[in-house]
């Protein structure tokens, strides 16, 4: 799929942010949980003007849409930050580097909470990713090439063929079974690249029983992509 950075602004204001797509069939609008902002998917060749008006048509929908999405959540002294499934207090205090101590993270004193918090994020989800794929990949037996994190917006994990896994970082703020599974269903791919039973019988050989953290990443997951680390 390819994006570019036009804009749709409606006659209130709203703005629908524009991807051009040579897979889809039809025009679509979706707002994602993430507050990413309203999307309007137009197919290669579809004019501009068609899309506006496709927008248009459905205003009410959108701006209703809009209404019910969940307040972004900012990464500040105070805030109850998720850190492996359990709320944490960001915390400024005496120390010289982030750490966790009695239901609270210790952010260094006079540091900018949201960035520190970030990468220490970063950090825990590397450590654990590393081990979770490690541990797969010697039961699956097959070696990954390398671990890269990114922000993600559409996606929690991927596996390219020559065995390069990418995790979102944020998965160090969901349960640890949920961060093992994505680690599990990733690690699958590098013997099955696509998603038939084949697969899914080794994500469940790796995992048995790991329907409870898929579950939670579709109803819960969303909510992770609400913090912001940045004002």
């Amino acid at each position: 799929m390819a994006s570019g950075d036009q804009r749709i602004i409606l006659e209130d204001g709203l703005q629908v942010r524009l991807k051009r797509s040579v897979r889809a069939r039809r025009m679509t609008l979706r707002v994602p949980r993430d507050g990413s902002g309203a999307v309007l998917t137009l197919p290669v060749g579809v004019p501009l003007a068609q899309g506006r008006a496709f927008a248009l048509s459905r205003g009410d929908w959108l701006r209703q849409a809009v209404g019910r999405l969940p307040a972004l959540q900012l990464a500040r002294p105070g805030a109850l930050l998720p850190v492996e499934g359990q709320p944490l207090i960001l915390t400024p205090a005496a120390v010289r580097r982030a750490m966790v101590q009695d239901g609270a993270l210790l952010i260094p004193e006079g540091c900018p909470a949201g960035p520190v918090a970030a990468a220490w994020l970063k950090h825990l989800a590397l450590m654990r990713l590393r081990a979770a794929c490690d541990r797969f990949s010697g039961g699956l037996g097959r070696p990954y090439r390398a671990i890269v994190l990114r922000d993600t917006r559409s996606r929690w994990g991927s596996c390219t063929h020559d065995g390069r896994l990418m995790f979102s970082w944020r998965l160090a703020m969901a349960p640890p079974l949920v961060l093992d599974y994505v680690a599990a269903h990733e690690v699958a791919h590098l013997a099955h690249m696509d998603h038939s039973p084949r697969f899914w019988a080794a994500v469940e050989a790796l995992m048995p029983g790991h329907a409870p953290q898929r579950a939670w990443l579709k109803a819960q997951g969303g909510d992770l992509m609400l913090w912001r680390f940045r004002d």
